[in-house]
């Protein structure tokens, strides 16, 4: 409970920092609006009931996009972990292809997806696939290799090292790797909107931006950190019952905590 007025009153302080500041050094309310405008800007939207569609839209991509590219990784990346002889072929192309800016890659997922759901979805996955990939194949191949040994010797098969040695290694590695697909599969929904979009928040960003309405802008910014960190905690909470029987998860984590 400490902590979590601790945590309040630092974002409280900050806040008050920021309007201070802001009406201290007398900065212009379309480069940086105070939060007091922020708020009433969000008051203003939440009124006209604008957020809530555009937001069950991104939501929407996010976890289909996060879905998708996290049981495409889960996949590739057991194959890879499982064949040398795999990983050597194709994980340089893999890691090419991610070395590809996302934003650049948004224009002709659109051109070639259209402007509904699809792209966006797709968008959303590329981006979530590549940490997933390689915390799976870390993961797996983080197996103590004498147990792996003595599973060997007493004539367990490939698939009985794996569902009962290998795979619950990965996990800790595994539910990571989810925790940061899912932060990026909500930035590449965002990024795909930005590009072209019929609704979600990042097109709501987009035409705030045309209008100069920047405290709109920020608004919208803070709903989206807001569903980022919602997100995040249900992957904590989901993680903590998958990893209960994790020394790290006894410890009781302060950067993860749910409130």
């Amino acid at each position: 409970m400490k902590r979590q007025v601790l945590r309040a009153a630092v974002l409280v302080v900050s806040l008050a920092l920021w309007e201070g500041a802001v009406r201290a050094l007398r900065v212009p309310a379309f480069i940086l609006p105070p939060p007091s405008q922020v708020l009433l800007a969000l008051q203003r939207g939440a009124a006209s009931n604008i957020y809530l569609p555009h937001l069950w839209v991104t939501l929407l991509e996010t976890l289909l996009g996060f879905a998708s590219g996290s049981l495409l990784a889960f996949l590739l990346g057991t194959g890879l972990a499982a064949s040398r002889t795999a990983e050597y072929f194709f994980y340089p192309y893999i890691v090419m292809f991610q070395s590809m800016p996302k934003v650049a890659l948004a224009p002709l997922i659109v051109v070639w997806f259209g402007l509904g759901l699809t792209s966006k979805v797709v968008s959303a996955a590329l981006v979530a696939f590549f940490p997933l990939l390689v915390n799976t194949i870390a993961g797996l191949r983080s197996a103590d290799e004498d147990r792996v040994n003595l599973m060997k010797s007493l004539a367990a098969s490939e698939l009985q090292i794996f569902w009962m040695l290998r795979l619950p290694s990965a996990l800790p590695f595994i539910m990571a790797g989810l925790e940061v697909a899912m932060v990026f599969a909500l930035v590449g929904a965002i990024v795909a909107e930005f590009v072209g979009a019929e609704a979600g928040l990042g097109m709501l960003i987009q035409s705030r931006n045309f209008s100069m309405d920047v405290a709109g802008e920020f608004a919208v910014l803070f709903i989206l950190s807001l569903m980022g960190l919602l997100l995040n905690w249900g992957l904590v909470s989901i993680r903590r019952r998958v990893l209960f029987w994790d020394p790290s998860e006894k410890a009781g984590p302060l950067a993860g905590e749910i409130p």
